[in-house]
């Protein structure tokens, strides 16, 4: 696939720049671990998606794991009792997963059919 063409990687986008300003969109920003989480976790998944919208498929791998930090992160830092930011981890690390995910078996099944 041409490069700034897949739509996952916009979405990864638009969910990276929506978990970084959802503490502030939701009220939490002064929960610290649930607001740091947002903000460095955000930061990077949106950098990441710009790096995967450029060009490779180790970014598609970083999200993904990010992803899951993100969704388990609510119980590892103790938030998960804050329920609008324990959500929008659990929410966004999720489809950043499945979107990621996609992205990879597309890329894999689109090698695997190319001629050698």
């Amino acid at each position: 696939m041409k490069a700034w063409t897949r739509w996952q990687d916009w979405v990864s986008l638009v969910l990276g720049v929506l978990l970084f300003i959802s503490p502030w969109v939701f009220s939490t920003s002064t929960n610290g671990s649930s607001s740091w989480n947002a903000g460095i976790v955000g930061v990077i998944l949106a950098l990441w998606a710009l790096a995967s919208l450029s060009t490779a498929t180790i970014a598609e791998w970083i999200s993904l794991v990010l992803g899951v930090w993100l969704f388990i992160s609510p119980w590892v830092l103790g938030f998960a009792a804050l329920s609008s930011a324990a959500w929008t981890a659990w929410i966004i690390g999720i489809l950043f997963v499945v979107v990621n995910g996609w992205t990879l078996l597309q890329t894999r099944s689109s090698r695997v059919g190319a001629p050698a």
